[in-house]
């Protein structure tokens, strides 16, 4: 596994950021030299929360890179879709700027997770031809890790983002099954992940399932 890497998810609080910090943790115990970027953050205007997370979960100090704000080009204080945050702040969002900043990432580390905002039709910019997160996924090529998890009505949400990846030619890399978004319920949880990896058998065959475990402290990692 080299290169870059879009880490999205079915919904909002899905559990990107623990996703994308735990594989990036994973992937540096396999010797691997990677880093994670946040694409765009919001609710925070001074440095990236998710980054923190990251950075916790890979048991590392912030970077030269983070400091540099390499690895979180966007930040915007309004806690909203990153289109009304961009708005309501009067900053616009630089997709050029934002791929060159994946792009220098690159050139330093053997893997760069990129972590999205939402889901894969998030707006990030306020228009309603194009915008979207996936349409920013597509043109700079980046294939996708979609977070998922046991929670009711996740196999709709689920297959709806492989349905938009492939409409798109967007490569599947991974699913990354989060289990601390797992139904209270385990008949329901437990056939979720069942259905969902027998789907990802027949229909995209090259993909990995990842599970991603439940931290019942992060404070303590």
């Amino acid at each position: 596994m080299n290169g870059c890497y879009f880490i999205s998810g079915i919904d909002t609080d899905i559990g990107k950021t623990i996703a994308t910090g735990q594989i990036a943790k994973a992937l540096r115990q396999l010797g691997k030299s990677v880093i994670t970027q946040k694409l765009v953050q919001t609710g925070c205007d001074a440095i990236s929360d998710d980054i923190l997370v990251h950075r916790q979960l890979m048991a590392m100090p912030l970077t030269d890179d983070d400091k540099a704000k390499l690895t979180m080009p966007a930040l915007l204080s309004y806690p909203a879709s990153p289109h009304l945050a961009s708005r309501l702040d009067n900053k616009p969002i630089d997709g050029k700027y934002l791929a060159d900043c994946t792009r220098q990432l690159s050139e330093r580390y053997e893997v760069v997770l990129i972590e999205g905002a939402g889901g894969l039709m998030v707006p990030l910019w306020d228009t309603v031809d194009g915008g979207l997160m996936i349409d920013y996924i597509a043109d700079n090529g980046y294939p996708v890790i979609l977070v998922t998890s046991g929670r009711l009505g996740s196999i709709n949400h689920t297959l709806l983002s492989l349905s938009a990846l492939a409409q798109r030619g967007i490569t599947l890399a991974a699913i990354a099954y989060n289990h601390a978004d797992d139904s209270d319920d385990a008949i329901i949880s437990n056939d979720t992940q069942r259905y969902l990896q027998a789907y990802l058998a027949a229909h995209h065959p090259s993909a990995q399932w990842w599970n991603i475990p439940k931290l019942d402290n992060l404070d303590n990692l």
